[in-house]
């Protein structure tokens, strides 16, 4: 039997949730439940592992966090909708192309739902709407699991993203739900898609908590 957890946590400190990120994958093992965390941050820029400096234009006050996930810098900030994901992705026997997939067709059919038009692309992961990207995804797979996960831009302040390159892009367009969505918030789409998240993963039982 494969149990996950999916837990909405509200606004959660960076550093702290990154830490326990780390930590529940660093000590889990066969008997560990899977779990989805569904979350916001503070205003703050990660920067992944391969991330270029010069990707940073004018971080200002904002705090740049160098982080162990895929990818370049993004932005984190309240109105944003974050998703981590802590699969054992051996005992769920996916690979990862096929849970970037499931990640990205899971956002698709939420944003569908919403009237939204939206697709992966196949040159830069992550979700866009005409072009104009409204959700980021950035993994990291230690010992066969899975951690961090995906952004998606709910109804936020839009400003800081214009101080970086988003993703390693330069003057990538970004939007986010409530350009199409009048009155959108993070709390409307956080359940329908850890749902979606949650029927494309197989799992034989789930919890749905609030908190930690």
């Amino acid at each position: 039997m494969t149990q996950l957890i999916v837990r909405s946590l509200g606004e959660q400190p960076y550093l702290e949730t990154w830490e326990a990120m780390k930590a529940l994958t660093a000590s889990r093992d066969d008997a560990v439940a899977d779990e989805i965390w569904c979350l916001e941050h503070p205003r703050v820029y990660t920067q992944g592992q391969a991330g270029k400096a010069e990707h940073i234009l004018a971080p200002g006050s904002i705090p740049v966090i160098q982080v162990d996930r895929g990818g370049q810098v993004t932005y984190h900030g309240p109105g944003q909708l974050v998703i981590y994901l802590m699969l054992d992705l051996q005992r769920l026997k996916l690979g990862v192309r096929t849970l970037v997939n499931e990640i990205e067709q899971a956002i698709v059919r939420v944003l569908a739902g919403a009237g939204i038009t939206a697709a992966p692309r196949p040159d830069a992961p992550g979700v866009y709407v005409s072009g104009a990207k409204i959700a980021s995804l950035g993994l990291r797979v230690r010992r066969g699991c899975s951690f961090h996960g995906l952004a998606l831009n709910i109804a936020m302040d839009m400003e800081p993203f214009r101080r970086i390159n988003p993703c390693g892009f330069v003057d990538m367009p970004m939007c986010q739900v409530s350009d199409f969505v009048t009155g959108a918030t993070v709390a409307d789409f956080s359940g329908k898609l850890a749902q979606e998240l949650v029927a494309g993963l197989g799992h034989d039982q789930v919890e749905f908590l609030s908190g930690w």
